[in-house]
């Protein structure tokens, strides 16, 4: 992968190819940024940079022989691990060398995928994926023999954050004490989730957002659209690069998650005094907790933001209002106003509350029909301005 396809983070690439030209590669190191902004495309971009002994910044002036097997992301020194589950493919004790195919697809296809669209390309989105004990064991092995060129080895870890307590021990005195020529890179989106003696031993590269004229640029670039519809997109984008890509093809899952919350918002403003309205969410709250445990989640986190964009827009702050309804019929500036300084922090504290329990395995019907009889309450409260 060329630097010059990834969007935008300039200072980024201009750090990691000045550190090994000047032979500094630190062994262990951390990609921190958000869902979008690159942290998967800059770690391939970087490891071909080390492998392929590319010069000048760009992966263009190495072994061509080398820089060719990075097109199909197969270069036998470059190892991978991820979020896997039992599948109809595999039965038991899931290791990520058994999905190498649909990872190179992911990668070949979706360069700034998240989590949800591996599960989606795997057909797992109703189990919750990790990085277990197996993995870790999968990667002392295969870290453990020479190198197949005789040069650097680089164990690429995205979704570190996925990584059970076993696994993390595991890989402990391996982060820290790598064999020689051995490098880690950990990707992740949430570096709390990530154990302190974990974080500890790496160097950690924080990522921002995509700036909206990066995205827009990618989207003209890739898609060929025009300037003006791309500016829209990246807008509505957030910094996301994954989801303006979804974008183009109006195929985000931010749609389907706008109907089912226009529709749990509706009937949460009829329950109060309404027994009718009351069977209606709990009807709701059946047909989410059919969907897979790792929809529940996003749709969840979708629902935290899209309430923070209403307090936003109650508030005027419209500048940072990015949010941009596509139901009929529900406009964000008549919702937001019921959304403010009174009920706001209880309606993200319930939602991370039934975010933490799904996580966890709870029942997701009780979960959701718990919260949105909380809702209900909340929705209904009177900002202390109007008080």
């Amino acid at each position: 992968m060329l630097f010059s396809e990834i969007l935008g983070q300039q200072h980024i690439k201009s750090h990691l190819t000045t550190s090994v030209d000047n032979g500094r590669i630190a062994h262990a190191q951390l990609f921190v940024g958000p869902e979008g902004s690159g942290t998967l495309p800059m770690a391939l971009a970087y490891a071909q940079y080390i492998l392929c002994g590319n010069k000048n910044g760009e992966n263009t002036s190495g072994l061509d022989t080398c820089n060719i097997k990075f097109n199909s992301f197969s270069h036998p020194d470059l190892h991978f691990a991820f979020p896997v589950t039992i599948s109809g493919k595999v039965k038991s004790k899931p290791i990520s060398n058994y999905y190498l195919e649909e990872w190179r697809q992911l990668l070949e296809q979706q360069p700034y995928g998240n989590l949800f669209d591996w599960y989606k390309l795997l057909g797992v989105d109703n189990k919750q994926g990790q990085i277990g004990v197996d993995e870790a064991a999968e990667i002392v092995k295969s870290l453990s023999l020479k190198s197949y060129e005789g040069g650097y080895k680089v164990m690429i870890i995205w979704m570190a954050e996925k990584m059970n307590t076993q696994c993390a021990n595991k890989l402990l005195k391996l982060i820290e004490e790598p064999p020689q020529k051995t490098i880690f890179i950990l990707i992740a989106e949430n570096e709390e989730q990530i154990i302190n003696t974990i974080k500890s031993r790496c160097q950690i590269l924080n990522f921002p957002p995509l700036p909206e004229e990066a995205i827009s640029d990618g989207l003209v670039k890739q898609y060929h659209l025009e300037h003006g519809v791309a500016k829209k997109i990246a807008h509505q984008a957030n910094g996301n690069y994954n989801k303006a890509c979804d974008l183009v093809y109006q195929d985000s899952e931010d749609i389907q998650f706008e109907k089912w919350f226009v529709i749990w918002v509706r009937s949460a403003f009829k329950a109060k005094g309404n027994k009718a309205a009351i069977h209606d969410l709990i009807s709701w709250s059946e047909e989410i907790a059919k969907t897979g445990r790792e929809t529940q989640k996003k749709f969840l986190s979708f629902c935290l933001n899209y309430f923070r964009q209403a307090l936003l827009l109650n508030y005027k702050a419209n500048e940072l209002v990015y949010v941009e309804p596509k139901t009929n019929n529900f406009e964000l500036s008549k919702f937001a106003p019921f959304v403010h300084d009174t009920n706001i922090m209880d309606i993200s504290k319930e939602l991370e509350t039934a975010i933490y329990h799904i996580e966890r395995n709870g029942n997701s019907k009780i979960i959701l029909t718990d919260l949105s009889i909380k809702l209900t309450r909340l929705l209904h409260k009177k900002s202390e301005s109007d008080v």
